[in-house]
């Protein structure tokens, strides 16, 4: 499976993105298909992830502003960013896989290249 993600950039706090992570290979529609992301220094964190369309999962300081979606006849899935802040500030991954634990980023086998969000105040 190749992850292909996508959508990052440059906003300034309070604006929006929405990141795209294309699959490809293989049908990825059973899997748990994650974002993390990682700051400078800082480990990788779960952002956010969902199995099928309606079982989701979100770190606490993003619930109510993040929306993870996926399209599974494209094969892709969909971070929609909202009300973005500083700290939101890292390089974003998308993953897939069939994680023990959804919010260990080791259980995911496939990972995307990253895509940068940068949030100024």
């Amino acid at each position: 499976v190749q992850l292909q993600a996508s959508g990052g950039g440059a906003v300034q706090a309070g604006g929006s993105l929405r990141l795209s992570c294309a699959a490809s290979g293989r049908d990825v529609s059973n899997y748990y298909m994650g974002w993390f992301r990682q700051a400078p220094g800082q480990e990788r964190e779960f952002v956010a992830a969902i199995k099928h369309y309606t079982e989701t999962y979100y770190l606490d300081s993003v619930k109510g502003r993040f929306t993870i979606s996926r399209d599974i006849a494209k094969n892709a899935v969909f971070l929609q960013m909202t009300s973005l802040k500083p700290e939101d500030t890292a390089v974003y991954f998308c993953a897939g896989g069939m994680p023990g634990i959804v919010r260990d980023p080791t259980g995911y086998d496939y990972w995307g290249q990253g895509t940068l969000v940068t949030v100024s105040s």
